[in-house]
């Protein structure tokens, strides 16, 4: 007879998210995912100027910050059929890298890692044996015998203590854990490395956009960063060598130590690349402009039904009529009113909670759909979408990784083998890798740019009083973005956002089909399920991101306060 357990909350996650398994036999034979926290901000948009949305919409989260301001402001400018200047646009994707890199790194280092590494093994390691290993896979200066040794001491002070803090709830000496020592030791090594690195990037965030999180450099139309070489206070030289400093220092970290240390944990948990595929249906959607129409891109979108990757579908620029025409969110079983999928542009978010029940409502999120299927989004897809369109930069890293986890793990790795749980982080680190190459083509771009004389950022938008619709997307961290706005009379009539986290938590829709949380899960192996530790390492792969906006109440249900906003 099946078992139901209920991990709620998930933590080493942005937000509030709630996982019921159904385990018969020691695997999942049924899943639900839950948002527990109501997103509002919607609501707050109507009647509002177009031109301030953005800095309302990236408060749906501390994490995902610049990733909703961008989309924000890109959906207004679809609507205005309104062009960019091309500084904007480098500085705009300057930041979005940045941002992406700082987030790639801490979800796999600080948010997953300890899924698979054992930190009570630590004081077990070996100091030299771990030296050699670490120089044998990563030419990485940092890899050394007095980095290893404070990052042991450091473990041992705490073991000793008693209080392991932050790491009390692990599952450590857990079966499914089985690094040696040694490895153990280098991955948490990197684990403290990394913190120093995340932050850099950040510092190029808040260098181009005035503050991080939640930038404000941004405007419908541009951007407000003053470019004027022969001035201190403006976007100068200074700052570009600056931003360029610190990129490097990034990129080095990215492609010697995060990229390596994922490739190295696949090839030691082969058997992890047989589980957690869940939904096969993939989609991306186009990024980093590289003209002011919009028209040609760095990254590439389109979607993939049914795994079949042959059969990859294009998307030509980022608001492609397809992907425009063909996105619906269904509510049958989250915690809002309507009967029907709605397309955003028609979208409502009124509440109706009415507490978890299974075969009803039992979450926040809604089941965004793509011509009525449910679709995976985040850096796997972008990897699929990209590879199977030939795309050279995805396939330069994806075909590096797939080599460096196979000499490591000495087996045959294969593209398909990426639709699992280890194989969304192989396709994170690839992505991240991509972005770090990126980076620094994007700030030689501006840095030209800028030599040639052109030091243009913003054009007028300017509102007319008929209806207008725009989407506004971006291919964030944990996939595609999306918001849809509605303008009449320079004011929202409508405002909805169609985030990754909900493309992949998506509860049941109308049909009955699961949406990634819950399809990733099944069939996934427990070997304790009093400690699911299973079931973290698949949805944290996803980098689930619940935070938007939360509404405070009593135990009893009654509200607590209203807070007023600008």
């Amino acid at each position: 007879m099946a078992k139901r357990i209920t991990i709620d909350p998930i933590t080493r996650i942005e937000g509030h998210l709630r996982i019921d398994v159904d385990v018969d036999n020691n695997a999942v034979s049924n899943a639900w995912a839950s948002c527990t926290m109501w997103r509002g901000i919607e609501n707050i948009l109507r009647g509002r100027d177009p031109r301030d949305a953005w800095l309302f919409t990236q408060r749906f989260c501390g994490v995902c910050t610049t990733v909703h301001a961008m989309a924000s402001v890109r959906a207004v400018e679809d609507a205005l059929q309104l062009e960019v200047p091309l500084n904007a646009q480098y500085i705009r994707n300057l930041i979005l890298i940045a941002h992406a890199l700082h987030d790639h790194i801490v979800h796999f280092y600080q948010l997953s890692a300890l899924d698979w590494v054992d930190i009570l093994q630590i004081p077990k390691a070996d100091l030299n044996a771990t030296t050699k290993l670490a120089e044998s896979i990563s030419p990485w200066t940092r890899n050394s015998r007095e980095e290893f040794k404070a990052a042991q001491d450091r473990v041992n002070a705490v073991a000793a203590s008693g209080q392991l803090g932050i790491f009390m709830n692990g599952y450590w000496g857990h079966p499914a854990m089985r690094l040696s020592p040694e490895v153990n030791l280098l991955a948490f090594t990197h684990y403290v490395q990394a913190l120093e690195y995340q932050r850099k990037a950040l510092q190029v965030v808040g260098i181009l956009g005035s503050k991080t999180p939640h930038i404000q450099n941004l405007t419908v139309g541009g951007v407000a960063n003053a470019i004027n070489l022969d001035n201190a206070s403006a976007l100068n030289m200074d700052r570009l060598e600056m931003i360029r400093g610190l990129l490097e220092e990034v990129v080095q970290f990215v492609n010697q130590v995060y990229f390596v240390d994922v490739c190295a944990l696949a090839a030691m948990y082969p058997d992890w690349f047989k589980i957690g595929k869940g939904v096969n249906n993939y989609m991306a959607v186009p990024d980093l402009p590289l003209d002011s129409a919009g028209t040609s891109y760095d990254l590439p979108g389109g979607t993939i039904m049914n795994g079949n990757i042959g059969g990859v579908h294009a998307f030509k620029t980022a608001s492609d009529k397809d992907f425009r025409a063909a996105v619906s969110e269904d509510v049958a079983h989250a915690y809002y009113q309507g009967d029907k999928p709605l397309h955003p542009w028609k979208g409502v978010t009124d509440p109706d909670f009415t507490g978890w029940t299974a075969e009803q409502k039992y979450s926040w999120v809604k089941a965004p759909r793509y011509n009525g299927a449910p679709m995976q989004v985040g850096p796997l897809a972008q990897v699929l979408v990209g590879f199977a369109q030939g795309h050279p930069l995805t396939v330069k890293h994806a075909s590096r990784a797939i080599e460096t986890i196979g000499a490591v793990g000495h087996f045959q790795v294969t593209p398909g083998m990426l639709e699992s749980t280890l194989g969304r982080h192989g396709a994170r680190a690839i992505r991240a890798s991509m972005l770090a190459e990126l980076a620094q083509k994007h700030l030689q771009l501006l840095t030209d740019n800028i030599a040639k004389g052109d030091t243009a950022v913003f054009n007028q938008p300017v509102f007319p009083s008929h209806e207008i619709e725009g989407v506004g997307t971006h291919e964030a961290p944990r996939g595609t973005l999306s918001h849809w706005v509605v303008v009449k009379d320079a004011k929202i009539k409508n405002y909805q956002a169609v985030v990754p986290s909900t493309w992949n938590a998506s509860p049941r829709d109308a049909s009955g089909a699961q949406g990634p949380y819950e399809a990733s899960l099944m069939h996934t192996p427990l070997a304790r399920p009093e400690e699911p530790l299973e079931v973290l390492r698949t949805i944290h792969s996803f980098d689930p991101c619940m935070a938007c906006a939360c509404h405070t109440f009593d135990p009893t249900g009654q509200e607590i306060a209203k807070v007023k906003v600008l």
